[in-house]
């Protein structure tokens, strides 16, 4: 992959990752300002199922952080872009549609079709 290209990839995983981390700490600041006192359970129990909910999303973003952050070292290491099962090169629509991926189409297939066998 030439320069031009992997410099564009560093732009937009940049991008991306600035951006989560400012939502997670939003969520921080937001919870440990929080102190609603909420006299009907129905209400706190509301309030306690968003707020699980707002984890979730944001563990699932915390790991997508540190999946940007390995993208970004293999930018920097020369194997982005590089199928890590096959070592052929990763299709640019793949990459466009998900830059951190490791896989390329063909190795993700078969890795999803054997997690549904096994």
């Amino acid at each position: 992959m030439d320069a031009e290209k992997l410099e564009e990839y560093r732009v937009i995983l940049q991008a991306q990752l600035e951006e989560l981390l400012r939502e997670a700490g939003k969520t921080v600041s937001g919870m440990t300002d929080e102190h609603i006192n909420f006299p009907d359970p129905t209400d706190r129990a509301s309030m306690e199922s968003d707020r699980n909910f707002e984890l979730r999303i944001r563990d699932r973003e915390r790991r997508l952080i540190g999946k940007i952050r390995d993208a970004l070292e293999r930018i920097d290491d020369g194997t982005f872009g590089i199928c890590e099962i096959c070592e052929e090169e990763i299709g640019a629509a793949r990459l466009r549609a998900r830059p951190v991926t490791t896989l390329c189409i063909d190795c993700k297939t078969e890795q999803e079709r054997q997690e549904r066998i096994g």
